[in-house]
């Protein structure tokens, strides 16, 4: 598969089949990821693997967050961890802060996002289905994630990415045409 095709039929899948994703394919995600370009070579990506027992203990906690923010919402309580349920692994992708250099910190974000964005392509190519989560059962603003990865320091999560074996093909998403986005000047 070409870079292009990959691209274009990149898609956010949310159903999985109840299959554990290989360490081998879940460590070529990873592979991937290192590759993304960062600024002068800091690297400051770390990620998080999620399953078996570590998966239960994460749904504990997006549990106790959904019911805090949505407590007249239960449906969408219990569907959110329905969809935590059926994921089979979940990766939680942190950049480096850099204490007084605001900058460089929002610099590392950028890398990372690209970082989560190799991953997503290789996916594709692995037979595999992702979809990159920051609200609600993604916990990404929630400092019960940081605790739940055990406190890093100096560490932002970006996003929480949750990847298996796709139920069925995702649906073609409509985009606006990079004419309607561009400016020549």
């Amino acid at each position: 598969m070409s870079v292009l095709e990959a691209l274009k039929s990149r898609r956010a899948v949310r159903n999985y089949i109840p299959k554990e994703v290989e360490t081998e394919k879940i460590q070529a995600l990873l592979d991937c990821a290192v590759l993304a370009p960062n600024d002068r070579l800091r690297q400051p990506w770390h990620f998080y693997v999620i399953r078996g027992e570590a998966k239960l203990r994460f749904k504990e906690i997006a549990k106790e967050f959904l019911l805090e923010r949505f407590p007249t919402k239960p449906n969408l309580v219990q569907d959110s961890l329905a969809v935590l349920e059926k994921t089979p692994l979940v990766i939680v992708a942190t950049a480096d802060v850099i204490p007084g250099d605001e900058a460089s910190s929002e610099d590392n974000e950028y890398a990372v996002c690209c970082a989560i964005h190799s991953m997503w392509l290789a996916a594709k190519e692995l037979g595999l289905g992702m979809v990159w989560r920051t609200r609600g059962v993604g916990l990404v603003r929630d400092e019960r994630l940081l605790q739940f990865l055990g406190s890093p320091e100096n560490k932002k999560v970006v996003g929480t990415l949750f990847i298996g074996y796709p139920e069925a093909d995702a649906p073609e998403s409509s985009r606006v045409a990079a004419v309607e986005k561009t400016t020549w000047l």
